[in-house]
């Protein structure tokens, strides 16, 4: 084997290890994302560690996550109204304690707590106390609520996003996804009509001089960093909006759509000016020959034909804006609500993400939901991705 034959297996060899290990690190990603999100559904509905007691006359087994904040927040007062006794509902959470207890009834180091606690649950039939579950756990004069996991449906199908509510986190996806898929559609149905003008317009109208100019400056944009964008948009587009439409806010989901519309720019009009260059000049010159104008041979011909690379595009520039981070999350307003108008503050999962990530706990449930929603946006933009293959191998065909 002399030396050219040498290089040529090791470096086929080279690009086989290289193509098997960089499948394996993408499936190893993909698998540590999957088992982190299901963790999120071995958690308990109430915080880790603490546990909710009840008077013993109390016929009520378990409660749901909403129907614990709505009881703490004192927007239900009766255990009448979720299936229990005509009795007013008390809270009881742990710091009341020093409130009703000297140091000397609780112990010095809180020995004597449990039974303070059992004593005023027992005292009062309606009440319901927010405890640790260690203080209370041997009390024989109380009953603890059956502890329930976080079930899938109250998340994926939840419409309350409110991670570090106590005593029972709301995990509820449903306002981060439609946040995400408004924003994304506004900003498409923007940038469509203005990426495929200015792509017939680099294609069909502009000399050749011209668009060597114009091309560059537009791919250029793809260069600038989000974060840049997100500055402009804070900057010029939320004031904008806010006097225009006379906002209390200007940081709306409509300003969102602008800015991500601006980034999805440079893809269609680059993939759909190439789309449309490809068009054979045979069929331009037929048409020219049976009576077509140019503009009737751009509309009826060029476009037709090329509306399979001017559709890749588009998706293209959907899965730019699907993703998108840091321009989202400064000019959104990051509520993270059920949007009922473009005008409104919403939340998109990315922003989402990269907003809470820092501050939730390594392992807890806040952790976990976030990689929940990160297998949300990856079969989000994987059926994007399957979109483009799909149009892709048409135009091919």
């Amino acid at each position: 084997m002399n030396l050219k034959q040498f290089c040529e297996v090791a470096m086929r060899r080279i690009l086989t290890v290289s193509g098997f290990t960089t499948s394996i690190v993408i499936l190893l990603i993909i698998t540590f994302l999957f088992a982190e999100a299901a963790g999120l559904f071995r958690n308990k509905v109430v915080e880790e560690g603490y546990t909710l007691a009840v008077n013993r006359e109390n016929p009520v087994e378990n409660l749901s996550a909403e129907q614990i904040k709505l009881i703490f927040d004192e927007e239900i007062t009766n255990w009448k109204q979720i299936g229990g006794i005509d009795c007013p509902i008390a809270t009881f959470r742990l710091e009341q304690l020093t409130e009703l207890y000297t140091e000397e009834e609780l112990g010095e180091n809180y020995e004597r707590a449990g039974d303070c606690i059992a004593e005023q649950v027992e005292g009062q039939r309606g009440m319901i106390a927010f405890v640790p579950t260690d203080l209370v756990k041997d009390q024989e004069g109380i009953r603890l609520l059956e502890e329930r996991n976080i079930k899938a449906g109250d998340v994926l199908l939840g419409d309350e996003w409110f991670p570090t509510a106590t005593p029972s986190p709301l995990f509820g996806i449903l306002p981060l996804v439609s946040g995400t898929l408004w924003v994304t559609f506004f900003a498409i149905l923007i940038a469509l009509p203005f990426g495929l003008a200015v792509a017939i317009y680099l294609s069909e109208v502009a000399d050749e001089r011209i668009r060597q100019v114009l091309k560059p400056v537009i791919e250029l944009l793809n260069g600038i960093p989000s974060v840049v964008l997100g500055f402009f948009g804070l900057a010029v587009v939320v004031p904008f909006l806010q006097q225009t439409f006379d906002l209390p806010v200007g940081e709306t989901g409509l300003a969102g759509s602008l800015i991500l519309a601006l980034m999805a720019l440079p893809t269609i009009i680059t993939v759909g000016e190439d789309a449309m260059r490809s068009c054979p000049v045979t069929m331009r010159e037929a048409s020219l020959a049976l009576g077509a104008s140019r503009w009737q041979t751009i509309y009826k011909v060029v476009v037709p034909y090329s509306i399979s690379g001017i559709t890749s595009g588009v998706v293209l520039g959907i899965g730019r804006a699907v993703g998108e981070t840091m321009a989202v999350l400064m000019v959104t307003g990051n509520a993270a609500v059920m949007p009922h108008s473009i005008l409104e503050p919403l939340r998109t999962i990315p922003a989402t993400i990269a907003a809470e990530l820092g501050e939730a706990p390594a392992g807890g449930a806040h952790y976990q939901s976030l990689f929940l929603l990160g297998v949300i946006l990856f079969f989000i933009t994987f059926f994007i991705n399957l979109c483009v293959e799909y149009i892709s191998s048409r135009n091919k065909r």
